[in-house]
């Protein structure tokens, strides 16, 4: 899925890329899997299978395959909301996160039940519905839940374009740029999660929320 990007609307990928690395902080923390991030997840449960330790292997198998659900589902979204104007799709993926990060806080928070294997499902959801609805900005690939092409971009950039490119070239600043709010937002999705544990998700829901509704707003202002 592809956005003609405005710059307005550049802001809205820093502030996703803060939640993509918010919610695998945290998610690593509680549940010891990555959920925004495929390669690591299948690392571990590779680790998983050698070790025998089958439960975290299913954790980790279920992170991967509901991260590309979530991807999947993104496209079936957009796809649905065409034939709906009134509809867009970028406010209708957040809405659907905000669910999903705060179901992820209640099947923490309710004993008895598979609560790990809930949150996983949850936030994988989340994620790879975020990853497959943002992908472009500025005219360059961008992921908000993972940077690892990026990076790779990044230093093939650093290494082939002479300094006077690097320097004048709006595309590397906005690739720096999203990999340091990347960082930050698993920095502080860390030091949340170390001090108020399973409620330190509700945080992802939080900043995803006030991305909606100063999107909506933004929104009604242009119309207007």
């Amino acid at each position: 899925m592809t956005y003609a990007t405005q710059p307005p609307e550049l802001w809205l990928y820093f502030a996703l890329a803060l939640v993509g690395g918010y919610g695998d902080a945290a998610s690593v923390i509680l549940a010891k899997t990555f959920t925004g991030h495929v390669t690591g997840s299948l690392v571990l449960a590779a680790i998983a299978i050698a070790a025998r330790e089958w439960r975290a292997f299913a954790e980790h198998l279920s992170a991967v395959l509901f991260f590309l659900v979530g991807v999947i589902s993104s496209v079936v979204i957009e796809r649905i909301l065409i034939v709906r104007p009134f509809l867009k799709t970028l406010s209708a993926v957040l809405s659907i996160e905000v669910i999903l990060t705060t179901g992820a806080y209640l099947a923490l928070a309710t004993p008895h039940a598979p609560r790990v294997e809930i949150f996983i499902v949850c936030v994988s959801l989340a994620l790879g519905m975020q990853n497959g609805a943002f992908q472009r900005t500025g005219g360059i690939s961008v992921h908000t839940t993972y940077l690892t092409g990026m990076i790779t971009s990044l230093m093939t950039a650093e290494a082939n374009e002479s300094q006077i490119i690097r320097t004048r070239d709006p595309k590397q600043k906005l690739r720096y740029g999203i990999w340091l709010v990347f960082f930050l937002g698993g920095a502080l999705g860390a030091v949340m999660t170390f001090r108020f544990k399973e409620a330190s998700i509700l945080g992802a829901s939080f900043l995803l929320l006030m991305i909606l509704i100063c999107h909506i707003r933004q929104r009604v202002t242009v119309s207007g």
